[in-house]
C-alpha cells in the first residue's frame, strides 16, 4: 500500500506509462477475484508507474459500488507494496463521496473521479461535485473531463485553489485547444493524463501539451510493446512511433472501431488472446464476434 502525499503519487504516475487493467468476469458474469489477482501480479512486472483498478477499461459503468470496493482491494492486495493503485468514483455526487470513502477504506493512493451519471451539469455544479468529493478524503484525486463533465479551464483553476488534494487532470476530450488552455493556466499545478480510446493514437501530439503519461488499455495484452512505444514517445522517436502505428495501433483501432463500446470490448478479446483470464464484458457492451477475435488474434502474433 502507498502511503505517500498525494502529490508524490501523482509525480510517479506522471513518471511512466499507466496501466488500466480490465475487470475480469466468471461466464455468470460475477466477479473473479482469483484471476483478476493473478493478472494484476502480471501486469505489474511490465514496467507501468501504476494502475488504475475498476477504471472505465475495468468496466466501472457495470460494477456496484461494492464490487468496486472488492475490484479495488483486490489491486491493492496483488501489486507491490510501494506500486500505486487508483481507485475508481462516479455517478451522483452522494454516491461518489462514498466511493472515494471506500476506495479509502480499500487501500487506494488516489482515486480517479470519472462523470457524474446521464446529466448535463453547469460548470458550477461539476465544481461542486469535485469539491464535494475532494473534501471527503485525504486521498489525491483525479478528475476525468469527458462527456457530460468537459472541466473549462476556469472552473479548473477555481478547484485547483480550493482542493488542495485534486491533483490530477485526466483528457477524454480531444479538444486541443481546450487542453493547450488548461495547461497553460494551470501548468504544473496538475499531472495530465491522456485518456482517450486507444491513447497510443494522440501520445505524441499530447506531449507538447503537458501531457507527460496516459492510460494504455493495450498493456493489458501487449505490456512490452506498450512500455517501448511509450518510450518512444517520451524520447520523441517519430520513426519508431509512426512504424509502430502503420503495423500494430491502427489495424487495432479499425477492428475497435467496427461496434459501439469495443473500445473496453477488444481490450478483454486481447487478454484472451494471449491465453490469459478475462471473462465476457457485462452488458450493455457485447464481445468482438468470432471473426473479429480471429483477426485480433492474428495482429497480435505478429508482435511476437
Amino acid at each position: 500500500m502507498v502511503t505517500s502525499s498525494p502529490e508524490d503519487v501523482m509525480r510517479r504516475l506522471g513518471s511512466g506509462l499507466l496501466s488500466f487493467p480490465v475487470t475480469t468476469f466468471h461466464d455468470d458474469f460475477s466477479f473473479d477475484e482469483r484471476s483478476y489477482r493473478d493478472n494484476i501480479g502480471w501486469l505489474c512486472q511490465h514496467g507501468a508507474t501504476g494502475l488504475f483498478a475498476a477504471g472505465g477499461t475495468g468496466e466501472f459503468f457495470s460494477l456496484t459500488p461494492t464490487e468496486v470496493e472488492r475490484v479495488t482491494a483486490a489491486a491493492v492486495a496483488e501489486a507491490p507494496d510501494d506500486f500505486p493503485v487508483i481507485g475508481a468514483a462516479g455517478y451522483g455526487t452522494a454516491t461518489a463521496v462514498e466511493m472515494a470513502k471506500a476506495c479509502a477504506r480499500a487501500g487506494a493512493a488516489g482515486i480517479l473521479l470519472l462523470p457524474p451519471y446521464l446529466t448535463g451539469s453547469p460548470q458550477d455544479g461539476l465544481a461542486a461535485h469535485v469539491r464535494a468529493v475532494c473534501d471527503a478524503t485525504d486521498l489525491g484525486v483525479i478528475v476525468y473531463s469527458r462527456a457530460n463533465a468537459v472541466f473549462r479551464e476556469d472552473t479548473l483553476a477555481g478547484l485547483a485553489e480550493t482542493c488542495p488534494n485534486l491533483v490530477g487532470f485526466k483528457d477524454g476530450v480531444g479538444d486541443l485547444e481546450l487542453m493547450t488552455r488548461v495547461y497553460a493556466r494551470l501548468g504544473n499545478r496538475f499531472t495530465y493524463i491522456g485518456g482517450l480510446p486507444t491513447a497510443e493514437m494522440f501520445a505524441l501530439p499530447y506531449t507538447e501539451l503537458g501531457v507527460t503519461t496516459y492510460s494504455s488499455a493495450i498493456y493489458n495484452f501487449v505490456p512490452k510493446f506498450a512500455v517501448e512505444f511509450y518510450h518512444a514517445v517520451r524520447a520523441g522517436d517519430r520513426d519508431r512511433i509512426y512504424r509502430d502505428l502503420n503495423e500494430f495501433v491502427i489495424p487495432y483501432c479499425k477492428i475497435r472501431d467496427r461496434g459501439a463500446g469495443y473500445a473496453v470490448s477488444i481490450v478483454k478479446a486481447g487478454v484472451r488472446a494471449i491465453g490469459r483470464p478475462a471473462g465476457p464484458v457485462r452488458s450493455p457492451l457485447r464481445d468482438l464476434t468470432p471473426g473479429e477475435f480471429a483477426e485480433l488474434t492474428e495482429l497480435i502474433a505478429k508482435l511476437t
